[in-house]
């Protein structure tokens, strides 16, 4: 049976194991793709033993790549991960949509784009030649998120792209995901507004997680740093919090996953300072699109 072949039949019999620490299931995987929201830290507050265990992972001889779908490029992201006191000796390289975004934006640098989200993202341009536009003379969108995540919702965004639509405006969606967590507190992303935008008629492409290409670059860099021409998925596990996205991501290229309760779907498996409960997470994943291989309330060694 091909590697493909096998990685499928794998996932088509998924019995999610729930063990106390990565260090139980590590030895099986040369390579780490890891979420960083809601896995590393939730925007505000660092986990350190989820720090703890990437270390410990690579000092034993594995490779950690950081993919994440923040619409920023991965420096910026690492500047973050700095100032939240996450050390670089958890990961070798970080990967992230906005990085994806940034390389659909150089190919485009003869055409006007309208940009649509928060000053903060606008690193994902920085030291490209690129003419902005509004939406009524641009020749495409990149959507980095909401202007305000913290008050608005999709809907303050209908009559807008009801006028983008109507000129028949792409767009690139530089954060797939629907909601992050920061805080307690969840909300809007990227992928909320580009879901909208497709309900509507438009037509949305995604930039990270789930889609294949942000993979393909992050297996790219693994085998550079391990020296190697490539990297066998069956040795590769991909760690996050979110089913739609690190799972069925994780799922899409025939890797392994393992799944971090304690992020977005904390409520759905009602941890609630209860821990992850085995009788309540294996019938909630038995329902969900895509089965993680383990599961942990939080990433610990």
């Amino acid at each position: 049976m091909s590697e493909t072949n096998a990685s499928a039949a794998r996932a088509a019999a998924v019995q999610t194991a729930f063990p106390s620490g990565f260090s139980a299931i590590a030895e099986g995987y040369d390579v780490v793709l890891c979420d960083v929201w809601g896995v590393l830290h939730n925007g505000l507050t660092a986990y350190p033993g989820a720090s703890d265990a990437l270390t410990r992972f690579r000092r034993a001889g594995g490779t950690v790549i950081l993919v994440s779908n923040a619409p920023r490029p991965g420096t910026k992201v690492m500047e973050q991960l700095d100032r939240l006191g996450v050390p670089r000796t958890a990961y070798d390289d970080v990967v992230t949509s906005g990085d994806m975004t940034r390389m659909q934006v150089e190919a485009r640098l003869d055409e006007p784009v309208f940009h649509l989200g928060p000053e903060r993202d606008l690193p994902i341009f920085e030291g490209l030649p690129v003419r902005f536009a509004d939406g009524e003379s641009a020749a495409y969108v990149v959507c980095s998120g909401l202007l305000d995540d913290r008050s608005e919702t999709p809907e303050d965004y209908r009559g807008l792209f009801e006028r983008l639509r109507a000129r028949d405006l792409p767009m690139i969606c530089a954060n797939p995901d629907i909601v992050v967590e920061v805080g307690d507190t969840l909300v809007y992303c990227a992928g909320a507004l580009a879901t909208l935008y497709e309900e509507m008629g438009g037509a949305a492409t995604y930039m990270g997680k789930p889609h294949e290409p942000v993979y393909r670059e992050a297996l790219a860099r693994a085998a550079r740093i391990r020296g190697a021409e490539d990297v066998p998925v069956s040795r590769v596990i991909a760690i996050g919090d979110a089913i739609r996205t690190d799972v069925a991501g994780a799922r899409g290229i025939g890797a392994s996953a393992l799944f971090i309760a304690k992020g977005i779907h904390a409520e759905d498996l009602r941890l609630a300072g209860n821990g992850l409960d085995p009788a309540i997470a294996a019938p909630w994943f038995a329902e969900q699109a895509h089965q993680p291989d383990a599961a942990m309330e939080i990433l610990v060694w």
